[in-house]
């Protein structure tokens, strides 16, 4: 994978005003931050800039708000920012007008301004040249930095770097050389785990993948519709009945072969939390039960092949995680990918957040920001908030 590009410690930033593009999209309870994982792996490239008597614009999204929204306020984040930096963080109420402009006339070396959510403005989803223009006018320098939003052209991530010069954060270019490792020449075996809910969101990784992966392990809710595909009655599981077809034409296709379902499932009489469950074979989930996890043989399974690959790529939860009694499948591909000495990259919020539940984040070769950055990625499909900054690639 050939990208090239500036990187942070390649521009002068000394006494420059520097927009950074972060990541800081987070779950809120209340008003508070309940995940900071994201934040976390922003600080190095802001901290870099402060060090470097940079004067520092933070920019971000939080939800998918169409407009002003009070519940999405990037408030909580400036504060979590600020205790987790050990710095003062100032956050402004707009995204780019009057007040963002003050803000930034005001700052010194080392300042940190945090803007409001870039998705409060309307320009922001469009790319608009007028919002992408006033970015612009607030700084000298562009940093790239939000993995997780690179697959969006949008005018904070794409539309600013069009126009003043940019350059890929430290996290960005971290997230770039462990995908560059699946791209490149992967250590064999390769495999690539994937759950989640939809066959549709993944489809196209499947796809893609199929040909370089040596095996392909699929469960949580997406795994329902091909079993559907190969004829399995799975009662009142997750299924995307429109996707069968297609999903059955994978199967039986070129390298269908490495796809690995499961064998057994666990089946819950309701979709709640105190759900009577049992284990059922994958081809015996009763009329009105509910698939909420992989079995322990399915579990046993996955985690053997994940324990001997070179190469593994997960994406995607395993079952209903979120609660204790359908956890088991996630927690045991959690802990073979743990415990794999292959290089291991896992990607995907859910996936992320059920590492940190159970611990095992620091045993990871790699945990990604990008869920669906890396799949595009993985895809071989662009992303334009790293294509256009090739444009500054020279200097």
């Amino acid at each position: 994978m050939k990208m090239r590009y500036l990187t942070v410690e390649q521009i002068e930033v000394t006494g420059r005003r520097v927009l950074v593009r972060s990541d800081l999209n987070v779950p809120l309870d209340g008003g508070a931050v309940t995940d900071d994982f994201r934040i976390h792996a922003a600080l190095p490239t802001i901290r870099t800039l402060r060090a470097a008597g940079a004067r520092v614009i933070v920019c971000s999204h939080l939800g998918r708000p169409k407009g002003p929204d009070p519940a999405l306020r990037m408030d909580p984040v400036a504060a979590r920012l600020a205790e987790l930096g050990g710095f003062d963080v100032r956050k402004v109420d707009d995204v780019a007008g009057p007040q963002a402009e003050a803000a930034v006339t005001a700052m010194d070396e080392g300042d940190v301004v945090l803007l409001e959510n870039t998705r409060f403005d309307p320009g922001e989803t469009s790319n608009d040249p007028d919002l992408a223009d006033r970015l612009a006018r607030l700084c000298d320098v562009f940093v790239q930095d939000a993995f997780g939003s690179v697959h969006r052209a949008h005018a904070s991530t794409v539309g600013v770097a069009q126009r003043v010069t940019s350059a890929a954060g430290l996290l960005l270019v971290r997230e770039l050389e462990a995908f560059s490792r699946f791209l490149d020449e992967p250590e064999r075996p390769y495999v690539v785990v994937l759950g989640g809910a939809k066959v549709s969101d993944k489809l196209g990784v499947i796809r893609s993948l199929l040909p370089r992966t040596d095996a392909m392990l699929i469960g949580g809710g997406m795994c329902f519709t091909l079993l559907a595909a190969e004829g399995f009655a799975v009662g009142e599981s997750l299924l995307e009945e429109e996707m069968v077809e297609t999903v059955r034409e994978v199967l039986e296709g070129p390298g269908g072969d490495k796809i690995q379902l499961p064998t057994d499932v666990v089946v819950a009489d309701r979709f709640a939390l105190d759900a009577p469950h049992r284990i059922v074979d994958a081809g015996e989930i009763p009329d009105g039960g509910f698939g909420v996890d992989i079995g322990p043989s399915t579990a046993e399974r996955f985690a053997a092949v994940v324990r001997g690959a070179g190469t593994v790529f997960w994406n995607g939860p395993m079952g209903v995680f979120e609660w204790e009694a359908f956890r088991a499948g996630t927690a045991r591909i959690a802990e073979a990918m743990a415990d794999s000495k292959a290089f291991t990259v896992v990607g995907g919020g859910d996936s992320v957040a059920a590492l940190r539940m159970l611990g095992l984040e620091g045993r990871i070769s790699h945990v990604s920001t990008g869920g669906g950055a890396g799949l595009e990625l993985l895809e071989g499909r662009a992303l334009p908030g790293v294509e256009v900054l090739e444009r500054w690639a020279d200097g």
